[in-house]
């Protein structure tokens, strides 16, 4: 019985949040949107210093 009370809570987690998103629930969905949008610049940025580390490291070395 644990196991489907953890499914439930999983699918609660997963559906609230995307029907929040769809019908704009208090500006939810635009600020999801910027958050994303934030997220992809920040996780390129990050990728692209750890790969300039990685590549003068290896130079050093």
């Amino acid at each position: 019985m644990n196991k489907f009370i953890g499914i439930l809570i999983g699918l609660v987690f997963i559906i609230v949040p995307i029907y929040a998103w769809i019908v704009n629930f208090a500006g939810f969905g635009t600020a999801a949107l910027y958050l994303l949008k934030g997220g992809i610049i920040w996780a390129s940025i990050l990728i692209g210093a750890l790969s300039l580390v990685i590549g003068l490291n290896s130079l050093i070395e």
